[in-house]
């Protein structure tokens, strides 16, 4: 039951991009075609969760032993900029489309504040999923840290396939580009809004 409240709280309650903020870079800047949002989604999904995952054994792994918590955030930086190095290596040769699709944005991954937030969420935040606060564990780290991304990723299809309609509809001329994808970004968050409350 706790896995599934943390699912709902990080998808929906406390969407990472809707709710929290984070990562509205790739949100505004891949949004204008569905499959390019669908790739940056997946590419940013399997990032947050490794990068969790790895981030978070080296916290209590490494640092918290050596007593070295100061060198968080940059390790932190330093195995998220890894790993995306790996994943651009990887869709270069799995699925070279994509790769250019992405082009610029699929190294401006390791500048997300989306992956590097969720990180420090996960090993600095309490958490009242049960009945009292804790930190997370491992498991519910790497839970937390997957729910986040596919509601980073729900928001940027969402988004998507709203500009993808937009772009064919006759906007007025002050609103084209950017200021319509705002509004339009604006009345996204507030329609997940609704979902607050579900989760306490």
């Amino acid at each position: 039951m706790e896995y599934l409240i943390i699912l709902v709280s990080a998808i929906f309650v406390n969407n990472i991009l809707l709710a929290q903020f984070l990562g509205c870079c790739p949100f505004l800047g891949v949004s204008n075609k569905l499959s390019t949002a669908v790739g940056m989604s997946g590419a940013v999904c399997f990032v947050i969760t490794l990068a969790t995952l790895v981030t978070y054994l080296l916290q209590y792994y490494v640092l918290v032993p050596l007593h070295i918590e100061f060198m968080q955030t940059i390790s932190f930086i330093l195995v998220i900029a890894a790993l995306v190095q790996m994943v651009e290596i990887i869709l270069k040769k799995i699925s070279p489309s994509l790769y250019q699709a992405l082009g610029i944005f699929l190294p401006l991954i390791t500048t997300n504040c989306a992956v590097l937030g969720i990180a420090l969420i996960v090993v600095t935040k309490e958490f009242t999923f049960g009945e009292d606060p804790h930190m997370l564990n491992l498991v519910e780290s790497v839970v937390y840290a997957f729910a986040s991304s596919l509601g980073f990723g729900l928001a940027m299809i969402l988004f998507a396939g709203l500009r993808e309609q937009i772009a064919l509809n006759k906007v007025p001329k002050p609103f084209k580009g950017i200021p319509i994808a705002l509004v339009t970004a604006s009345i996204l968050a507030m329609a997940f809004m609704g979902f607050s409350g579900m989760v306490k």
